[in-house]
């Protein structure tokens, strides 16, 4: 590798793992930012090892390219975000990702039985969804996604 600061696509591309072409969605999606060279071509930092690692990341977590952008543009663009900086956003993705794990655990505990999806064909429906009721909480699985069901009381 060479010793400048700064890596071409194709490194880039060799370091992370990424296709040129990923790289290139990525940068026009704004998670990077290249430089060009005097001769036209990108070139970008080595801390977008690191920034594309984290897209990378975040995507297997089904965060969205939305999401990934913003939390990105909290990072500083005049310099390589340093541990502070990186500190700093994972602890505001924390909350998202203890979310996301709440929902899937839920989902595994309550996967083979009603999950609010409002079929009423289950007999334990009639009883956590009686007239499916969990429809005024709005669409999709709403026990699963943190509704509670309305039991009676005996």
């Amino acid at each position: 590798m060479r010793g400048s600061d700064r890596l071409s696509i194709g490194e880039l591309a060799e370091r992370t793992g990424l296709s040129v072409s990923s790289i290139r969605y990525y940068e026009a999606e704004g998670l990077l930012k290249a430089e060009r060279n005097s001769g036209g071509q990108r070139r970008f930092l080595r801390s977008d090892i690191r920034r594309l690692s984290f897209v990378m990341i975040t995507q297997q977590f089904g965060f969205t390219i939305e999401q990934i952008r913003l939390k990105l543009q909290t990072l500083p663009q005049e310099r390589t975000p340093n541990k502070q900086d990186w500190a700093r956003l994972s602890r505001e993705f924390r909350r998202e990702l203890d979310a996301k794990i709440d929902t899937l655990s839920r989902l595994r505990d309550q996967l083979d039985g009603c999950i609010g999806c409002g079929c009423l064909s289950l007999k334990k429906c009639a009883l956590y969804n009686p007239d499916d009721r969990a429809r005024r909480h709005g669409a999709g699985p709403r026990f699963l996604l943190g509704n509670r069901p309305e039991i009676p009381a005996d």
